[in-house]
């Protein structure tokens, strides 16, 4: 998928349907080769050439990607900070989160410098906001309403 992601040039190929089967099948061999992708893979991939369905191939990745990675009992997390966090701080987050929810989980990292302070964090539909920003929202709130 990086090579897809990082590839405009291949992305746009990809997503032309003007660009005949024989073509579309050449550069994917060609590829297939550089990678040196299983034959599984390669038929796969193959497949939706020959379907005209290749242009869906980010999105079946990433629900291949999900499917997997909830059979192996890992929950996906989105987490933003305010500031940037050294490797070691994001891999004690993730050791201790891990630990509480009791099964492994990912994080899709972010820093947002408008948070003034603190961390987003987002498990599913469990949303826990510890910014400075969140709190200055709420105290807001409470005045107005007084």
């Amino acid at each position: 998928m990086t090579i897809y992601n990082t590839s405009e040039d291949l992305k746009s190929f990809i997503k032309n349907p003007t660009q005949s089967q024989s073509n579309q099948l050449e550069i994917l061999n060609r590829i297939s080769i550089q990678m040196i992708l299983s034959k599984i893979i390669k038929n796969f991939l193959s497949i939706l050439v020959i379907k005209r369905r290749i242009f869906f191939i980010n999105k079946i990745f990433l629900s291949f990607l999900s499917l997997t990675s909830k059979q192996r009992g890992e929950l996906k997390a989105s987490l933003v900070s305010s500031k940037s966090l050294t490797n070691e701080e994001l891999k004690s987050l993730n050791k201790d989160i891990s630990q509480t929810m009791g099964t492994a989980i990912t994080f899709d990292y972010k820093v947002d410098e408008n948070l003034i302070g603190g961390l987003k964090m987002q498990i599913g539909s469990l949303m826990i906001d510890t910014s400075t920003k969140n709190k200055l929202k709420k105290y807001e709130q409470i005045m107005l309403e007084v």
